[in-house]
């Protein structure tokens, strides 16, 4: 992996992640750090803005346009963070459910 995904750029999401993909409890922490070190030659690999240099970076790319399953370290990261984003975020009532009207109030229009 010396040759693939060098980038001199940390990457960083902070709409998703404001705290940090360590911080926020999706990923494991290696995870969160291969993410930081080579998301940004993910993140361009995969929006075609960077052409692939070694064997490694074109399975990768073949995994992003969904031609292959994530089989490495590098492509299951980046394919459980695109997962993550893409996902609506999920969010929980305290009550558990929809409001209910009382059955005792008349809430109906009585203006004729």
């Amino acid at each position: 992996m010396a040759e693939s995904f060098i980038t001199t750029n940390r990457f960083f999401d902070n709409k998703n992640y404001p705290r940090g993909f360590s911080r926020h409890g999706d990923f494991t922490i290696k995870e969160a750090q291969l993410l930081e070190r080579c998301g940004q030659a993910f993140n361009e690999l995969d929006l075609g803005k960077r052409q692939p240099q070694t064997e490694e970076e074109k399975l990768f790319v073949a995994m992003c346009r969904g031609e292959r399953e994530p089989v490495t370290p590098e492509e299951k990261v980046w394919s459980k963070y695109m997962s993550r984003i893409s996902r609506p975020k999920r969010f929980h009532t305290l009550s558990g459910g929809k409001p209910q009207l009382d059955p005792s109030e008349d809430y109906t229009d009585t203006d004729d």
